[in-house]
């Protein structure tokens, strides 16, 4: 009976540990594109959606991610992430985030669009770089148009 004990608590455990939704490292360079297919090698404009029951979506760009949200439910996302322009490979949450659209910062699917985790860095960007400042919502609306 003992025994019995020790493995339905091994077993629950297993089953919470196994049951963490959370984001995963994006492989640059073998990690393909949900949306557009394109093999993911840009460390600093890449996205992700990880759902609430753990699957992960990852894109080369916000824009497919955006566009990918077209075609599913978005109830279902836990998480928006972008890739955070000024720490490659540093994901950040989209929904906080402050985006960039600036012909002179060329992304991988042509919409010129940076995320940056905090609105000062983008500020110092869109001042070289020129361009429009959007928040995530602000960001969505100009994608539907």
């Amino acid at each position: 009976m003992q025994t019995l004990k020790h493995y339905l608590i091994i077993a629950l455990l297993f089953l919470f540990c196994s049951c963490n939704v959370s984001p995963k490292p994006i492989d640059y360079g073998s990690d393909g594109c949900h949306f557009c297919k394109m093999t993911i090698v840009d460390k600093v404009h890449a996205a992700e959606i990880v759902t609430k029951k753990g699957k992960i979506y990852k894109f080369d760009a916000t824009e497919c991610m955006i566009h990918f949200m077209d075609e599913f439910d978005t109830s279902e996302i836990k998480f928006y992430l972008s890739n955070n322009y000024t720490e490659p490979e540093v994901l950040i949450d989209a929904t906080t985030a402050t985006f960039l659209i600036s012909k002179n910062i060329p992304s991988p699917m042509g919409a010129f669009l940076s995320a940056f985790e905090n609105k000062a860095d983008a500020v110092n960007f869109q001042a070289k770089k020129e361009g429009e400042l959007y928040t995530w919502e602000e960001l969505l609306v100009h994608f539907k148009d």
